[in-house]
């Protein structure tokens, strides 16, 4: 059972507070990814997790025991760091069998799980190699088998394909999903790459100066985001967020005009909708502008505008012909669109929620 909750989790460091007052469940063979900007708190709330940081307040649970006061060794938890941390005197079967060496695994179970973990990350034909003699993304697979070995109760991981170019990071990150489908093993992923917790993650941590903004599957995230932060950190590009005010159902602003809103809204709100959701138009349509950019994306076009002082983006076809700085109309249905408030940056769900008049 690895279960894990943490309950009211802080740390600080004097007056700065590295995260603060973090509450989840995490449930068993779950695949968790905290995700944010750098300096958010994803990290220290996994080291904290790991044991390599002290609690300043607050529970960590593995199961039915409270780890805050056990070592890190004997919280049964393997962790995949961004640097591999490979021993380079040793070939890849000695790294991969040092955790069983260290935990004092009987010898005649070392040969079975190495090569069952190798094989798991398609490495047993670089077994007798040296770390130097590898790939990058050769080095991260040995750094998971070397987790993988050990069967631990959770996999902590901390941005493990940041150091991998493009292509290897597309399949790592298939490998690490069909490792978890396998091993079926609860797992912290920690990452700044939005496209890494989309794809990999059952649920989504969003996370901003210490402070979750979010918790949701992958779609409830991307659909439904809880405040500007998340909307405009979710999604490539980002969602499109337009300042304006809203009066009688109908959202205004700088060559943009959208009706059908709820007409008890009134004052200054954010609009924002996804570059796809969004069609070029050749009548009229709710945004009217000159094209600023034009970038052709191989599957698609994307136009980018300016509307009142933001840029703006709008997905369409492939063969869209049009040059810089000519007028175009895009057409957004109100039902793909969010509305927030632009104080508080969150998403106004509610009848007549927001009722305070532009000044």
């Amino acid at each position: 059972m690895a279960q894990i909750r943490l309950k009211n989790l802080s740390k600080r460091w004097d007056s700065f507070v590295g995260v603060d007052n973090f509450n989840l469940d995490i449930a068993d063979q779950e695949f968790l990814v905290l995700l944010g900007p750098s300096g958010c708190g994803k990290t220290t709330t996994m080291r904290m997790i790991a044991g390599l940081e002290t609690v300043t307040e607050g529970e960590i649970w593995l199961g039915d025991k409270m780890v805050n006061r056990l070592e890190p060794k004997d919280r049964d938890i393997s962790m995949v760091f961004q640097s591999y941390g490979l021993y380079p005197n040793m070939s890849v079967y000695e790294n991969i069998r040092f955790p069983l060496r260290v935990r004092k695994v009987p010898r005649d179970q070392h040969d079975e799980r190495v090569m069952r973990a190798a094989e798991m990350v398609e490495l047993t034909d670089f077994l007798d190699r040296r770390p130097a003699a590898l790939s990058g993304g050769q080095r991260q697979r040995v750094a998971l088998a070397r987790a993988i070995v050990r069967e631990p109760n959770a996999f902590l991981m901390d941005e493990p394909l940041s150091n991998l170019d493009a292509k290897l990071r597309v399949s790592t990150r298939a490998q690490i999903k069909n490792l978890h489908h396998t091993l079926k093993t609860t797992t912290i992923y920690v990452t700044h790459d939005q496209i890494e917790a989309m794809t990999l993650a059952d649920r989504v941590v969003v996370m901003n100066k210490g402070v979750v903004q979010q918790v949701g599957t992958p779609t409830e995230i991307y659909d439904n985001p809880a405040n500007t932060f998340v909307a405009g950190f979710i999604g490539s590009p980002a969602m499109n967020l337009v300042p304006g005010e809203i009066s009688q159902g109908t959202f205004t602003a700088k060559n943009i005009k959208v009706a059908g809103f709820d007409p008890e809204l009134s004052g200054k709100v954010t609009l924002g909708f996804r570059a796809e959701d969004a069609a070029m138009n050749e009548g009229e349509g709710e945004i009217t502008a000159p094209i600023y950019s034009i970038e052709l994306l191989g599957d698609a076009t994307m136009i980018s505008m300016r509307v009142a002082g933001e840029l703006v983006s709008v997905k369409t076809a492939k063969d869209f012909r049009a040059e810089i700085g000519d007028s175009v109309s895009a057409t957004i249905p109100t039902e793909i669109c969010h509305l927030f408030d632009s104080e508080t940056g969150a998403r106004i769900t509610a009848r007549g929620a927001l009722t305070r008049t532009a000044s």
